[in-house]
């Protein structure tokens, strides 16, 4: 098997239990995995990477994505929030959206996203959509590794009158979709040298039965897949499962069986304890005690004035906390930042939600939370997954600490390499196969046609200026 080394400056190498900066090293890959890391190497191989300044991290393991739609949310959501909804745009833009993407747009949207998620340090994706093969072809085609979930529900929730969330069952309770999301997994897991794997996605909390969570809990652990949920994601959600059950969400959850350290809970940032719920709950203790693991998406809700109370208390609790984009843009430097800056407001301090631990989050947490002790990690046997950092860039410079510097600092220009699987799959800023002025143009034509089409889905019939009106009128004469 082929032997490459890479002698660099910075090296975030694994030992101990946890990230160190070697400093003057090298890393040798053999195909796939790592073979050694260290101050050098006196074992032959058959090419070398002089990277000189660089500083070498671990891949990126993004939580949480949804592909075919969230490039699409540029220029649309942002500054929007209705307060009938507490903020959340869940019921009245996402329902507009979701009901005028074309095809072509989400197919736009996931080619686009390729280059994105390489381009800002994701090398490992979650994927949850209803798009599995698509996503799958374009991870093959350009090397990124891919879990992907088919979602999957009870039901829809939607809203008649701007005012109220109302819920739309379907008959046969999402069995279904869940059986054809179950077949995906059992076609396309393992392939690309098992770059492609699959998990089990039911969609919402509030959009799913008692007796389809239980299913899937089952079916994951039969099948040894992790297994996805949205919860506690909004108020509203907060308060219709309170009407139903009496309890909160997670509580909730506890209570069927369907928490353990297989989830990955999408979002939990309206727990019982916060403020936004003010329950009287300890729903933190119990995702703690549970082992489940909870994806972080800070942008989506920072946009909206909404913030999780706070990362470093789930921390600190001892939940397994990862990080995740949701949203455009699909940037885990900026969910990295976001995540840290945010806490710190809602903790009042600095010295907590480190750049240290916002790092182990995108990295050793979220390969924890996959069940993966090959990934996340500059290690002798694990994947060969690694970034490689330019250090002598207008952000980068100075530098002494290179993971504080890449936390606070660094730019999707800032990394000049991305590997995965011992393959060159990103360099210069290039995904090979990928144009970026050809993905962005098929992207505004999607885009054009999403809101050109949301008149037709909006409850209130409004077309996209009165929907979401731009920042400033448009030009006269």
């Amino acid at each position: 098997m082929p032997r490459t080394l890479i002698r660099a400056a910075h090296i975030i190498a694994f030992q101990d239990g946890g990230h160190r900066h070697l400093k003057d090293g090298v890393v040798v890959l053999e195909d796939d995995r790592i073979l050694h890391v260290g101050r050098d190497f006196d074992g032959a191989v058959d090419s070398t990477i002089e990277a000189g300044d660089r500083l070498v991290t671990p891949g990126f393991i993004n939580t949480h994505a949804h592909l075919s739609e969230s490039p699409l949310d540029k220029s649309f959501v942002e500054d929007r929030g209705p307060r009938q909804f507490y903020l959340s745009g869940l019921f009245e833009f996402l329902s507009a959206r979701d009901g005028a993407i074309t095809e072509a747009a989400r197919r736009a949207a996931i080619a686009y996203s390729m280059p994105e998620l390489l381009r800002t340090g994701t090398t490992t994706i979650m994927e949850i959509g209803w798009h599995g093969d698509v996503v799958a072809e374009h991870a093959a085609r350009c090397g990124l590794r891919a879990y992907i979930g088919q979602g999957y529900r009870s039901g829809r929730w939607f809203t008649a009158n701007g005012r109220t969330v109302d819920y739309e069952w379907s008959e046969d309770d999402g069995v279904g979709a869940m059986d054809a999301a179950i077949d995906f997994i059992e076609r396309v897991d393992g392939r690309e040298n098992g770059r492609i794997k699959g998990f089990l996605t039911p969609m919402q909390v509030d959009t799913c039965s008692e007796a389809l969570l239980r299913r899937s809990a089952e079916a994951a652990r039969a099948m040894k897949v992790p297994l996805a949920l949205h919860v506690s994601q909004s108020v509203p959600e907060f308060h219709e499962m309170t009407r139903r059950h009496g309890c909160t969400p997670i509580e909730w959850l506890r209570d069927i069986g369907f928490l353990s350290e297989r989830c990955i809970l999408g979002h939990c940032i309206i727990p019982g304890e916060s403020s936004w719920a003010n329950y009287q709950a300890d729903d933190v203790g119990i995702l703690a005690d549970s082992g489940a693991n909870v994806a972080h998406a800070v942008w989506v809700f920072a946009r909206r004035g909404i913030a999780m109370e706070s990362f470093a208390r789930y921390q600190a609790r001892g939940v397994n906390m990862t990080i995740a984009t949701d949203t455009c843009p699909q940037s885990m430097i900026e969910a990295m930042r976001w995540t840290s800056v945010v806490s710190k407001i809602q903790d009042r301090q600095t010295q907590v939600a480190t750049a240290a631990d916002v790092f182990n989050a995108a990295t050793l947490n979220g390969a924890r939370a996959l069940g993966r002790d090959d990934l996340g990690r500059i290690a002798p046997g694990a994947k060969a997954d690694l970034l490689l950092w330019r250090t002598d860039s207008l952000f980068m410079t100075p530098l002494r600490d290179p993971i504080r510097n890449l936390v606070f600092s660094a730019t999707a220009e800032d990394l000049d390499t991305s590997i995965i699987d011992g393959r060159v799959v990103m360099q210069n800023g290039a995904v090979p196969g990928y144009d970026p002025v050809a993905l962005g143009r098929a992207v505004q034509e999607g885009a054009q046609a999403m809101w050109d089409g949301m008149q037709r889905r909006d409850w209130a019939g409004r077309d996209i200026e009165r929907l979401s009106p731009s920042s400033f009128p448009a030009f006269a004469g």
